[in-house]
């Protein structure tokens, strides 16, 4: 069979059932079954399919996902990120479009500590929305902010789905978790800008209003309670991984133990918190985990049928220079991002990806941060953008998905302004993996 018959079938096929409204599980477990069947030799090749796709969910390597999951619902549930934001808005005081501020720095700091978006958008949403509303901001200046800094969850270490992306690519995930520090670090920035450019252009879309100042003891108290502590998480998931100490794997560990050591000093630790963290990180996982398995067996027949050989023979032939190749992959996933979720995105397109990548000699560290942002700002595409509906779900009575997506577009461009400058300066990803690696 020709290269392209075998992408149409196994690409094409997947395709149609999810088109057709197979959950993503059950579609690319049926095309693997029919694809082994037809390019592995029947009822062998079948056999030999299911032998190969254990190994992909017995790999040290996906350790840290179901313990940044637990971390991550342990700070919710515990209540301690909510204390976070409590003790950063005494600092933040009465400056105009405070609450939009505040979103953008307790989010960045939730982000370092939970690892997931919709955890993020979630706790944002839950958290700050209702004093927005009621403090009379329009409702961009309360969705946009609230999105935005959501996804910097996906970047900003530790991030679950930096870990299954480098998985499943084989990318070093300790090097791709540490590269998007500070990639995430100056989109926070970016967002802040934003923020100050859209309350310049229109003061009464933050109104100010008199707040009662706390004290420099309060703030100082606040501040070294309920913030400084979280330090200890941050140094157990990143800062033992750039010393070196500890692997992504050991590091996760490390920063679950750190989250429940804090719980129990603030005396937060309860059993309910512990029964809903462990619930909410086993369901999760679990589905991360079954993904996995179909996506690992995807690439193979991918590769065993000559798809990818052919895929790579005729991206040779197109006259694309490497970077507007990587301009299109880009686009792939923003398209793709209209119509699925972040790990179907990675399955579909990390087995064609990676071999082009490769061919073309990019850094693959690098160009997982670039996949990274792309995913992100899919997150936020309309019209089936997972945080779309997350934000949707937390806005006012009467808030439509057009509005949700109109707040959203100032802080997408400001991600895709950052997607240039790494194409322009790769070494703002580079730097950091590199000086570990010396």
């Amino acid at each position: 069979m020709e290269w392209y018959l075998s992408a149409l079938y196994l690409v094409g096929g997947l395709l149609f059932c999810m088109f057709i409204g197979t959950p993503v599980v059950v579609a690319f477990f049926a095309v693997n079954v029919f694809g082994a069947a037809i390019f592995m030799g029947g009822m062998a090749g079948i056999d030999q399919a299911i032998t190969n796709s254990t190994t992909a969910v017995t790999s040290f390597a996906l350790v840290p996902v179901p313990l940044f999951m637990l971390m991550g619902a342990l700070l919710f549930h515990t209540g301690l990120a909510a204390r976070v934001f409590d003790a950063l808005d005494k600092c933040f005081g009465s400056i105009k479009g405070r609450l939009s501020y505040l979103t953008v720095a307790g989010g960045t700091l939730f982000a370092t500590l939970s690892g997931s978006s919709i955890a993020n958008t979630a706790l944002l949403g839950t958290t700050l929305l209702p004093d927005m509303i009621k403090r009379g901001y329009k409702k961009h200046m309360i969705m946009g902010p609230i999105l935005a800094t959501g996804g910097l969850a996906m970047i900003i270490p530790p991030s679950s789905l930096a870990v299954l992306l480098g998985s499943l690519a084989r990318i070093d995930v300790g090097a791709l978790l540490i590269a998007g520090l500070i990639p995430g670090l100056i989109l926070a920035v970016g967002f802040i800008i934003v923020i100050a450019v859209q309350i310049k252009l229109d003061p009464d879309a933050a109104p100010g209003y008199d707040t009662q100042r706390a004290s420099a003891r309060e703030i100082f108290h606040a501040v070294v309670v309920d913030v400084l502590p979280m330090g200890l998480v941050v140094f157990a998931v990143i800062g033992m991984i750039l010393l070196g100490w500890a692997t992504p794997s050991e590091s996760a560990a490390f920063g679950t133990l750190a989250v429940i050591i804090l719980a129990v000093f603030q005396g937060v630790l309860t059993f309910s918190a512990i029964n809903k963290s462990l619930m909410e990180a086993l369901k999760v996982s679990g589905m991360m985990l079954i993904i996995i398995v179909g996506s690992t067996t995807f690439s193979q027949l991918l590769a065993f049928s000559g798809a990818s050989a052919g895929l790579i023979g005729y991206a040779k032939t197109l006259d694309l220079s490497p970077m507007a190749l990587v301009g299109l992959m880009f686009l792939i996933v923003l398209i793709l991002g209209m119509f699925m979720d972040q790990l179907s995105i990675m399955m579909l397109t990390i087995p064609i990806f990676m071999p082009l990548i490769a061919l073309h000699g990019f850094d693959p560290v690098w160009f997982g941060v670039v996949m990274l942002l792309g995913l992100e700002l899919s997150l936020a595409t309309p019209p089936f953008g997972l945080l779309l509906f997350v934000m949707l779900s937390v806005s006012p009575p009467g808030t439509t998905i057009i509005e949700v997506a109109r707040a959203a577009v100032p802080f997408i461009l400001c991600t895709l302004l950052l997607v240039v400058l790494l194409v322009i300066f790769p070494q703002l990803a580079l730097w950091l993996p590199e000086l570990i690696r010396n």
